[in-house]
């Protein structure tokens, strides 16, 4: 006899036969000269440039998944943030150059008190002098701290927009696209490159803004200082302007493919670890392990190119930013030997070389935080090009009646899941969707809620579209709650009155009786203020159902489909639950997509799902008469 368990990683497609998840070409050389070293060096770079140049052009137009921006929507963005703050952004260009101009001041004021000495200036001038620049040092402090403040007060103010867009966007998402892209992409997209580009606009932003005004600045009072000792060190600092250049055209498509590596390791992860008894169960772990070492690999050499991006321009600006001191030097000393400049002014030269190098580091540093920023930020943004999956109108429903009319519905294109069902449901009605897993019950429940829309036919509610209506509007007419429920973090009345806020304490109560959850709550030390969620007071799977079955009371729509919506709780309290709720569900549109067929028992009408399309349609007693599909069903079921 052949032992399927044993066997089962068998059927699975065989990686064996396909190319390495990174080839062979990316691997160095073990031996070799250094010329030969260097050589493949230089073939592993470019063929990493290829890999992400490709990923980056597929990550525009994505079959699948999530787009990802381009650079005219980030600068969009961001011109949209510093446009609300016009005050806040003039204000701070204006103490940072403040700051910068009283700071240029001081090595000015220092190269005139060496003059002056060496020229044998009065004490009492000299003292003058130097007061002068204590003086300056102080206005340069407070204008520093005034600066700083204002930064970080934008900077703040600026994060929390980004974010509230971020959250704005992904709540209008379409619930079936969420469904049908990876999830492991738009979870990486939400924390990890949510996290970058707060970074980015919190720091980055400010942070860029006060280097580059220090800059210019600088690079002016040199200029101003003396032409001679000025010109030989910028010619020089230039030289880093090509590699500089180079750089920023190639990072952010270097930076948006390691992001998408990033969410090909949390999908193949996510997988894994919701898959995990079936993995263990099968004996796919090594395959799973394997999977995940491949998406690591593959993330490694998207992190290399960028890695050698950021060495190159590193090395060319370390030689450009730390050059022009001796430059100064040697200029300087060959200058007053020539008569052409001051003691005076070599010492301003080079403070003012030593001054430049420190904002131009930061600033290169602050590009590259703001070309990661970027990267994540177009990876955000791509989210916001998913087209809506309705037009929401203006015409509201006459009446609660539910219609559906020859319902396809396609998951992939050709490949149909419903084959024209037409359904209509009686105001208050109980109608139960039973069939086979795989039937389409499920889609069905889906498009009688409206969260998708048919591929053809219609599905109405008092004769006006469902995917016409405004989600707002829809919810309050019609609810869909799945086996799938999710606990908010926050207190227990919090996550009650999601739909309705404005709900008062005994009608969350109430709602908590209904559902039969008011005695564990009643525990809790503090009642409905108990904090739950990540991080809180864990519930079981079946007490996270009842709270949603709590919420969607406190909701109140006149049309509710419950998919499997009691499939976390043993069949005895389900029972229970199911009673408890009869009274409060009464006059009500109820459709119950169910596999325990007690529910279909206290149903009006059952309706029996087979390929796609309802075979049979009729009371309990009625389709088990028949002696049918739904009568072999409950045979099975009661036996």
């Amino acid at each position: 006899m052949v032992d399927l368990l044993a066997t089962s990683p068998d059927t699975w497609r065989d990686r064996a036969t396909e190319p390495p998840a990174v080839p062979h070409e990316l691997e160095p050389p073990r031996e070799g000269s250094f010329t030969d070293r260097v050589t493949a060096l230089r073939r592993r770079h470019s063929l990493r440039e290829r890999r992400a140049l490709e990923n980056y052009a597929q990550s525009r137009k994505p079959e699948r998944g999530w787009p990802v921006a381009d650079n005219q929507a980030v600068l969009h963005f961001l011109r949209a943030l510093l446009r609300d703050r016009k005050r806040t952004f003039v204000l701070l260009v204006v103490l940072n150059g403040m700051a910068a101009a009283t700071g240029l001041v001081v090595p000015r004021l220092l190269g005139a008190l060496i003059n002056r000495t060496v020229a044998g200036d009065a004490a009492s001038s000299l003292n003058a002098l130097a007061v002068l620049v204590v003086v300056v040092v102080v206005a340069q402090a407070g204008f520093t701290f005034l600066a700083q403040r204002t930064s970080t007060v934008f900077g703040q103010d600026l994060l929390s927009s980004a974010r509230e867009y971020i959250v704005r966007t992904i709540l209008q998402l379409p619930l079936g696209r969420v469904e049908s892209a990876s999830s492991g992409d738009l979870v990486t997209r939400v924390t990890r490159d949510v996290g970058t580009m707060s970074r980015s606009v919190q720091y980055g932003v400010p942070m860029s803004i006060i280097s580059g005004l220090t800059v210019v600045l600088s690079i002016i009072a040199m200029l101003l200082n003396s032409l001679v000792l000025a010109v030989p060190s910028l010619m020089v600092i230039a030289l880093a302007y090509p590699q500089v250049r180079r750089y920023l055209r190639k990072a952010p498509k270097g930076y948006i493919n390691e992001g998408a590596t990033y969410s090909r390791i949390n999908s193949t992860l996510t997988e894994t670890v919701e898959g995990a008894r079936t993995v263990e169960a099968l004996g796919l772990a090594d395959r799973r392990v394997g999977a995940g070492d491949d998406d690591i690999a593959v993330s490694a050499q998207a992190e290399r190119y960028t890695m050698t991006l950021r060495n190159l321009l590193f090395a060319v600006i370390d030689v450009a930013f730390n050059l022009p001191r001796v430059v100064t030097l040697l200029v300087g000393a060959w200058g007053y030997h020539e008569g052409w400049v001051s003691l005076g002014q070599i010492t301003a030269a080079v403070l003012y070389v030593e001054a430049l190098s420190g904002p131009l580091d930061r600033l290169v540093g602050e590009v590259d935080r703001l070309q990661v920023g970027a990267a994540s930020t177009s990876r955000l943004l791509g989210i916001a090009q998913v087209p809506p999956d309705r037009t929401p109108g203006t015409q509201l429903p006459d009446g609660p009646d539910l219609v559906g009319s020859d319902l396809r519905f396609a998951y992939r294109e050709g490949h149909d899941v419903l084959h024209g069902v037409d359904l209509t449901l009686d105001t208050g009605e109980r109608l139960a969707i039973v069939g086979p897993s795989g039937s389409g019950k499920s889609t069905l429940g889906r498009l009688l809620s409206g969260i998708n829309g048919p591929r053809t036919g219609s599905v109405t509610i008092g004769d006006v579209e469902l995917v016409e209506l405004p989600l707002e509007t829809l919810r309050t007419e019609v609810a869909l709650v799945t086996q799938e429920h999710h606990v908010f973090k926050g207190s227990v009345r919090d996550n009650i009155i999601l739909a309705r806020e404005d709900s008062s304490d005994e009608a969350v109560w109430d709602a908590l009786r209904a559902v039969g959850s008011d005695d564990w709550v009643e525990r809790f030390p503090a009642g409905l203020d108990t904090q739950i969620g990540s991080g809180n007071t864990q519930l079981t799977p079946a007490q996270a159902q009842q709270i949603a079955l709590a919420r969607l009371i406190i909701a109140d729509p006149h049309t509710l489909v419950l998919d499997e919506a009691t499939s976390l709780i043993d069949p005895r309290t389900a029972r229970t639950l199911e009673g408890s709720m009869n009274a409060l569900l009464e006059g009500r549109t109820v459709v119950a997509i169910a596999h325990r067929l007690h529910t279909a028992h206290d149903a009006d009408r059952i309706a029996v799902v087979i390929d796609g399309r309802i075979v049979e349609l009729g009371s309990h007693h009625e389709l088990v008469a028949q002696g049918g599909e739904y009568a072999a069903l409950w045979r099975a079921w009661t036996s």
